[in-house]
């Protein structure tokens, strides 16, 4: 399977995902701990992919997405953004509706 169809099966797979650097327990830089801390404020349950163990994605996923940096979440097959649009949709309400908007329908889907 190529990078490529990797990244599709992620994003198709995980209603919620985040690619970021490091882990959500040890996040590996300022940003992608941001994004994580306004994720789980959420209250959902969330996957990511540590592009630090996935050298290919972390290559690849930025064509893929048209999007140069990391972190990037991705709900419902759809890129939300980085850190910056993260942390400004939960600061103004708009990341835990659809958190939890999406977590619902995947719930519904299983």
């Amino acid at each position: 399977m190529s990078t490529i169809d990797t990244i599709k099966e992620q994003i198709e797979n995980n209603s919620v995902l985040l690619y970021m650097k490091g882990t959500p327990r040890m996040p590996q830089c300022g940003f992608s701990a941001q994004s994580v801390q306004a994720l789980m404020a959420c209250g959902e349950k969330f996957a990511f992919v540590n592009i630090l163990e996935n050298p290919d994605i972390r290559a690849e996923l930025p064509k893929f997405a048209n999007w140069p940096t990391f972190p990037q979440l991705w709900v419902e097959g759809e890129l939300v953004g980085g850190c910056d649009i993260i942390v400004e949709m939960a600061n103004n309400g708009e990341l835990e509706p659809l958190i939890k908007n999406a977590a619902g329908n995947s719930q519904e889907n299983d």
